[in-house]
């Protein structure tokens, strides 16, 4: 068995380090950088002076022993500090620095310390350098394994957190100040739409590693569902890139008490239409959805499709609506549409130029048509 390093080190270290040791951890111990934004904290200041009291007194005890570099108690100290690092959200980078400080310092102390009292040779100095070099890497040694603990332990309770985020939109119905609060608990401070993905089972941990913050991953039986939040990752483009070559279904962007409904949208469309090598996007298929007697896609439809007249007031939206689905149901013509809503053919031309302002490319666009004809033929035989 090799020796340890301290073993060689001089009998007389301990006595002639020992009188300077104060001084020592308090110039070590203000080498440490503060955690954050440069606040150095009351209890900042005692758990690094205990630490560095701790680590150098054991140093002095080590000298000329075979014995292991930190008992139990004392490598707990060193674990709790990597640990109280990382809940920082600091990486080793800083701890590490601040070892390497120590042992430089502490090297210097040791060594002027015996030049004080007699004089010291060059295989001192190499031992006294050997020794204090291994001795801080058992303190990084520890603190650094305490530090990936407390990361295992955040990440755990981060995907945690994140399960019972996407268990709770999933299932819908939770009280909305729950919800708020599972959503700051993953980083999300305001939590508006989501965007469901269906998903192979098989894909649930790549979409947790792609999508990141972003989204939640729920695993069901057969499949996973990825619920984005809106932002620029679940804009179409993004997705079309994203999803390709995944069978993804993308279900409706909609408010994220509407999860419910907008996953069962996704799954009436993968039932519709399957899934393929480029993802498919139940917008798409909204008004075929709704010809097959679809309640939700029509719902969806129909908001879509009509809020650009939102913002008016009833009595003029409703002129418009009447108006829209005349001329759409008549092509266009003037005369037809006049007689029909019992109004003066310039009345019609002074509503559509409304309309077109609203509306914008749509009225030009047969599929967009299409479906508003099929919004309002709903709406008409509702009222």
């Amino acid at each position: 068995m090799s020796v340890a390093p301290w073993r060689r080190l001089p009998d007389d270290l301990a006595a002639a380090m020992r009188p300077r040791l104060p001084a020592t951890v308090r110039s070590i111990a203000a080498a440490v950088p503060a955690p954050a934004a440069g606040v150095r904290s009351a209890k900042f200041e005692r758990d690094v002076h205990t630490a560095v009291e701790v680590a150098l007194d054991r140093f002095l005890d080590l000298a000329g022993t075979d014995e292991p570099a930190l008992p139990p108690p004392i490598h707990e100290v060193f674990v709790a500090l990597g640990a109280a690092e990382a809940r920082e959200s600091r990486g080793p980078e800083v701890l590490l620095a601040a070892l390497r400080t120590a042992a430089r310092q502490l090297l210097r102390t040791a060594s002027e310390s015996l030049a004080e009292v007699r004089p010291v040779t060059v295989d001192e100095l190499i031992d006294l350098a050997d020794a204090t070099s291994a001795y801080v890497d058992e303190l990084a040694a520890a603190a650094t394994d305490g530090l990936a603990r407390q990361l295992r332990e955040q990440a755990g309770e981060g995907d945690r957190r994140r399960r019972q985020m996407a268990d709770l939109l999933l299932r819908g119905g939770a009280p909305a100040g729950l919800v708020q609060d599972a959503a700051a608990g993953i980083g999300w401070p305001e939590l508006d739409a989501v965007v469901p993905v269906l998903l192979p089972l098989d894909q649930a941990r790549d979409a947790r590693f792609r999508f990141g913050a972003d989204g939640v991953v729920g695993e069901r039986g057969r499949d996973a569902v990825l619920l984005l939040r809106a932002g620029p990752r679940a804009e179409r483009p993004a997705l079309a890139e994203s999803l390709r070559g995944r069978d993804a279904v993308v279900g409706p962007r909609m408010p994220w008490a509407e999860v419910p409904e907008a996953v069962r949208l996704a799954e009436r469309t993968a039932a519709l239409v399957g899934a393929g090598d480029e993802p498919v996007f139940a917008d798409d298929h909204f008004a075929t959805l709704a010809l097959r007697g679809e309640p939700g896609a029509l719902e969806v439809l129909s908001a879509r499709r009509l809020a650009p007249l939102a913002a008016l007031r009833d009595n003029q939206r409703e002129a418009l609506l009447v108006t829209l689905e005349s001329w759409l149901r008549h092509w266009g013509s003037r005369t037809a549409v006049a007689d029909e809503i019992f109004v003066h053919p310039q009345t019609v031309s002074y509503r559509v130029n409304r309309l077109r302002d609203l509306l914008g490319e749509d009225l030009s666009d047969p599929a967009a048509r299409f479906e508003l004809l099929l919004v309002l033929a709903h709406r008409s035989v509702r009222h």
